[in-house]
């Protein structure tokens, strides 16, 4: 007799069997590769840092969920994301008190007070590692040689490839992570088969990875950077293809996404080039956070026959 009847719910009607822990599961395999290759570079040390670093992210979400009295999201894997990502973040050398630090912030301030996942103004993981980075720039931004952990090389060296005036490593050196910087952005190989095995299950979009990339590249050639630095020398390919990437903080329009790559790679490419940090990635990523309720207002389709 049911099937005699309408049945009246609210939208959606049709769902998509993909949820948010199996997009949060994607990234988490995608991020694998990168996280080995530390491990292979920066030594066993990294493991350490990036475990404590989701340790005390889902500690945060665990507790800030309690005390709000919301039901917990710990099955949805984002809280382990947005730790391996802020680790991603920091030098192997930052010590460990920092990272709870970092965690509080990007759990709780950036995203439990704003009201959970999908709801938080910026990308958490990028927001904690400016806080960091301007409240302990020293401890954020001492580079560890690759291999230093064997005792084939220094264990600090002075700076990163995107700010070093010498002659750049060759490119295979460059490809397979062989320079200092953060844990998770030196190894562009890594990084690069990451974004391939994210495109093909259909998690992200090539328009904000490929549009931020190549803005920021043609940009500091222009004003005289070679572009392989550009490329290989900073945090560019982690913050295009993981970070800039983020559902709740980007467009959700293809214009709008556009848009929102080309303005990451137009505010990168003048910090690195005019600025007085090395690197721009993100403070690109969080001020293009903060537009895009502009820019999803601003590209909004309107349906046939709405004058408003």
């Amino acid at each position: 007799m049911q099937d005699r009847f309408l049945i009246v719910t609210s939208s959606p009607h049709i769902k998509s069997s993909v949820t948010t822990q199996r997009i949060m599961l994607d990234v988490l395999i995608a991020l694998a590769p990168t996280l080995a290759a530390s491990v292979w570079l920066f030594g066993p040390r990294t493991l350490f840092v990036t475990g404590i670093s989701v340790a005390c992210c889902v500690f945060f979400e665990f507790i800030s969920q309690k005390l709000m009295k919301r039901p917990s999201t710990l099955y949805d894997l984002s809280a382990i994301v947005t730790g391996t990502l802020l680790a991603f973040c920091l030098p192997p050398s930052i010590p460990l008190w920092i990272l709870p630090i970092g965690a509080f912030f990007a759990i709780v301030v950036v995203k439990q007070i704003f009201g959970g996942i999908g709801q938080n103004f910026a990308n958490p993981a990028i927001t904690a590692r400016i806080v960091l980075f301007l409240s302990f720039a020293a401890y954020c931004s001492d580079w560890t040689s690759p291999f230093a952990w064997l005792g084939k090389a220094d264990a600090v060296s002075s700076a990163t490839t995107l700010v070093s005036s010498e002659t750049l490593p060759p490119f295979t050196d460059l490809l397979f992570g062989m320079r200092g910087g953060c844990i998770g952005e030196t190894c562009a190989i890594t990084l690069i088969l990451g974004g391939i095995y994210l495109l093909a299950r259909r998690i992200i979009s090539p328009i904000i990875p490929l549009s931020y990339i190549a803005s920021t590249v043609l940009l500091c050639f222009a004003f005289g950077t070679d572009p392989i630095r550009t490329l290989f020398g900073g945090g560019l390919l982690l913050g295009a293809i993981f970070m800039a990437t983020d559902y709740s903080t980007t467009p959700v329009a293809p214009l709008g996404k556009l848009i929102f790559g080309l303005g990451c790679g137009v505010i990168t490419a003048l910090i690195r080039a005019f600025g007085s940090f090395p690197e721009g990635v993100s403070f690109a990523i969080l001020i293009m956070n903060i537009l895009t309720p502009i820019i999803d207002r601003t590209v909004k389709t309107k349906p046939i026959g709405d004058d408003d």
